[in-house]
């Protein structure tokens, strides 16, 4: 057939195959764009997979873990397992990365191959509840690890906990707001020192085995089941499992910011979900040289437990190594989620806004407001932990769908260029495991696995009304700000700060406000962190000529919107130098 050779046309539509040049160039009236920057190489992208799988998830998952599996041995085949599967999943994302370059990960893949629709159910449920709760877990596990040493013998205070999480949020979007180089030196550092803290369990772990410390993990005790796991509960344990593994597909989401994706994104792959599951199984074995399974069980906090056993007056070390471990996986989820957003802004499925990037810095500075305001909302909600096993439900459904759609690439789109091109066999025994592991799931937590189908399906009324509907009301569109009669929520041509003779874009007058308040909130982070020069004695918060005339100019576009004159331009530029 005639359909099966063309190309994706990028909105998730068959379309013909893209020319090789991209046409005519501009001319002198045409608008330049603002594009994110190639900084982020081999290095740093291996550091983004592990920094993001590596967080929070082996210092609370191994409880869940042995506690559906009934047995130490089963519970370590589960990790070993886990791991394979999570290859398996990383391979069929690698041939999708290099197939369709495009940022977004999961969202961009799914809307590319299977349309509008199932693309936006998947941003919805990763923008609602995947990524926040995930942050917030982590964020808060930071927070409790960082005050363990200050209240040895309670649980630390939950203000305290929270106020720390939320300094450590602020703080983090700020440096990925003001810089992709500095956000990916984070990861860098952070991750070493996350492997650095596992290399530590897993040395201590050694020494205890040569030592002729291993009862648990003799064949006769290993597989001495205090309780008899069912296919259900297995399909459990391999959920509490992935949520540690959760974070694998993340480098797919800033494919556009990657040197050489061709190239760097698989070795990227290839490298750290070996290296992952080697330290996650040896980590689990060394918890079992120093604890029986029923003190794991016991306790919350497996890494301070088996640093309290082990390491005697170095016992702080493991609460800091933990702190150390989720700071780096806090920038991680933050840098890649908020990638995300900018994917579906850009593709008309959330509002504009969300796809500008600030001319100087080239960070999608308001789609990280949002991820971290989603996480902020989230934590102050209450117990995040509760979610967890929606967030790992609702994880595993997307990944399976993603992988689904590249069996239908291969149908549709035979004659498209792959770089990369995997067995066939790969994704289909994938598939088995994923189909596998939702049944069972939904027949052991009908409940949990009913609340995560809900949430995807809440998404289906808000695209029809967002995106499908194409004679909204203007009211609607000043409230969106989306522009009017498209029926879809479109980026414009972002211009840069050189365009001032034209107009203001239409979608920006609504916005103003929103201008305002991340100004003044990057004025108000690069007041705390940033060092000042001696000379110059500036009081806390001080006002320069700079930001007088930034908001001068939100105030004018502000006159201008409510008495519906003709916005002309300003120096800001709406929305290529957007918050200089």
């Amino acid at each position: 057939m005639a359909g099966h050779t063309q190309q994706p046309s990028g909105r998730g539509n068959p379309g013909p195959a893209p020319s090789p040049s991209p046409g005519p160039g501009p001319g002198p009236g045409a608008s330049e764009r603002v594009a994110l920057k190639k900084e982020i190489g081999l290095v740093s992208a291996c550091t983004i997979i592990i920094g993001n799988i590596i967080g929070s998830g082996i210092f609370i998952s191994p409880k869940g873990v042995l506690e559906h599996c009934g047995s130490v041995g089963l519970a370590l085949f589960v990790w070993v397992l886990g791991g394979g599967i999570t290859a398996l999943g990383s391979l069929c994302y690698a041939e999708l990365g290099v197939a369709i370059p495009k940022s977004g990960g999961d969202y961009a893949y799914v809307t590319e191959i299977f349309g509008g629709l199932a693309g936006f159910l998947l941003l919805w449920s990763a923008v609602l509840i995947m990524y926040p709760t995930s942050l917030a877990v982590i964020s808060m596990t930071f927070s409790n690890y960082v005050l363990q040493p200050v209240f040895p013998n309670c649980i630390p205070p939950a203000a305290a906990s929270r106020a720390l999480s939320m300094a450590c949020l602020m703080l983090l979007t700020w440096v990925n707001s003001s810089s992709v180089r500095w956000a990916t030196r984070i990861q860098d550092v952070f991750t070493g020192g996350k492997l650095l803290a596992l290399s530590l369990i897993i040395g201590v772990g050694f020494v205890q085995i040569f030592q002729g410390h291993f009862e648990e993990l003799r064949p006769s005790n290993a597989f001495d089941f205090w309780m008899t796991p069912s296919v259900g509960h297995l399909a459990l344990a391999f959920l509490q499992g992935s949520f540690a593994f959760s974070g694998w597909n993340f480098l797919n989401y800033v494919t556009e910011e990657l040197v050489d994706p061709r190239k760097n994104l698989p070795r990227a792959i290839f490298i750290s979900i070996p290296l992952v599951t080697f330290v996650y199984t040896f980590t689990n074995v060394a918890y079992f040289t120093a604890m029986s399974p029923q003190e794991l069980l016991a306790s919350n906090a497996v890494a301070v437990t088996f640093g309290e056993k082990l390491l005697g007056y170095f016992a702080w070390v493991m609460p800091v190594s933990v702190a150390l471990s989720t700071f780096g996986g806090i920038n991680g989820y933050l840098f890649t989620s908020s990638r995300l957003c900018f994917s579906g802004a850009r593709e008309g499925h959330l509002p504009s806004l969300l796809a500008m990037i600030h001319v100087r810095h080239c960070t999608p500075i308001p789609a990280l407001l949002v991820c971290g305001g989603a996480t902020a909302v989230i934590m102050l909600v209450g117990d995040t932990y509760t979610l967890i096993n929606y967030v790992s439900f609702i994880n595993y459904l997307c990944y399976g769908v993603t992988i689904l759609g590249l069996l239908v690439l291969r149908w549709r789109w035979p004659a498209l260029h792959r770089p990369i091109k995997v067995n066939l066999l790969v994704p289909i025994a994938y598939l088995v495991f994923w189909a596998f592991l939702l049944v069972f799931s939904f027949i052991s937590e009908p409940m949990v696995c009913g609340v995560g189908v809900i949430i995807i399906l809440t998404g289906v009324p808000i695209f029809f009304l967002g995106v499908f509907w194409r004679s909204k009301p203007k009211c609607v569109h000043r409230l969106t700000g989306l522009p009017g009669g498209g029926g879809k929520w479109s980026l414009p041509a972002l211009p840069t700060a050189r365009r001032h003779g034209q107009a203001l874009e239409d979608t920006m007058r609504h916005l103003w406000s929103l201008e305002a308040a991340v100004s003044v909130y990057m004025l108000f982070m690069r007041r705390c962190f940033c060092k000042k020069k001696k000379k110059k004695k500036k009081k806390f918060l001080s006002w320069g000529k700079e930001e007088i005339r930034l908001l001068e100019a939100c105030g004018k576009e502000a006159l201008k919107m409510w008495t519906g004159s003709p916005v002309s331009a300003s120096p800001l530029a709406f929305p290529g130098k957007v918050y200089e």
